[in-house]
């Protein structure tokens, strides 16, 4: 009998929700798989509560939990930063880790500069939705647009998370993650600044370059996301596989 393909957990982005990853759940049912597209406090289903960093973390190990207790966890942006600091901190949860556009660190006058700019929308009388709105719909397909809408949008959310990530060292934790370690970036994400320097703190990792793509790889350019995401997973199978052998053996 062969092995159980390996569960999949997914981190959305910043003010997004789990919804965003709809494309890539269905891609992973129709494959068999267990997909699990979780919330982190304050976003889509959470809707309301305040964003902690440690709170995202716990969203991801309870998601972790809910599928079995090991998983492929896959993260964009703010869920990257999570799923990283979650397999540094819960290694056993993690069969292997797919963080996408996250190379960055969060250095605190960047951060400083995005928390003045969401204290301004956060004073509009619609705290920025409409700039939100304008902005997905002329920078994603169609689809996708619809996808990371449906879930709704976590706007008053932005300057909690800023303030907490100023606290976070992913590149000090990329050094402890012991799983397999998938880095994606799309070409054009103004994010991937320091990815040579993320990519050199994995103990087992590989870069991973979409064509084409903006920050919001898996939404814009779905279909090669999905596919380097199943190209991943064959190889996380198959160290499962051996890893279950091993521990047979002992």
């Amino acid at each position: 009998m062969s092995p159980r393909p390996t569960p999949v957990v997914l981190v959305h982005g910043l003010r997004a929700s789990w919804t965003m990853w709809r494309a890539q759940v269905a891609a992973l049912e129709a494959a068999g798989r267990t997909a699990l597209a979780v919330d982190l406090p304050g976003h889509g289903r959470r809707l309301g509560e305040r964003f902690t960093f440690e709170g995202a973390v716990d969203a991801v190990r309870e998601g972790v939990d809910a599928v079995g207790g090991r998983a492929a966890v896959v993260g964009l942006s703010l869920g990257g930063y999570t799923a990283v600091a979650h397999a540094a901190r819960h290694p056993e949860q993690v069969a292997g880790l797919v963080a996408a556009a996250c190379c960055t660190r969060p250095h605190r006058l960047v951060l400083r500069a995005w928390g003045l700019a969401a204290s301004g929308f956060a004073r509009l009388p619609d705290r920025g939705a409409a700039i939100n709105q304008l902005l997905v719909d002329r920078t994603m397909p169609p689809q996708a647009a619809a996808d990371v809408g449906a879930g709704g949008f976590a706007l008053e959310v932005v300057e909690d998370t800023l303030r907490e990530m100023a606290a976070s060292d992913p590149v000090a934790d990329l050094a402890r993650v012991s799983a397999p370690v998938w880095l994606v970036n799309g070409r054009w994400d103004h994010f991937r600044g320091e990815e040579a320097r993320f990519l050199a703190a994995c103990r087992d990792g590989r870069l991973v370059v979409v064509p084409r793509a903006t920050h919001l790889v898996s939404l814009v350019q779905p279909v090669r996301f999905t596919r380097v995401l199943l190209e991943a997973l064959d190889e996380v199978d198959a160290r499962e596989a051996a890893r279950s052998v091993g521990a047979t053996d002992a």
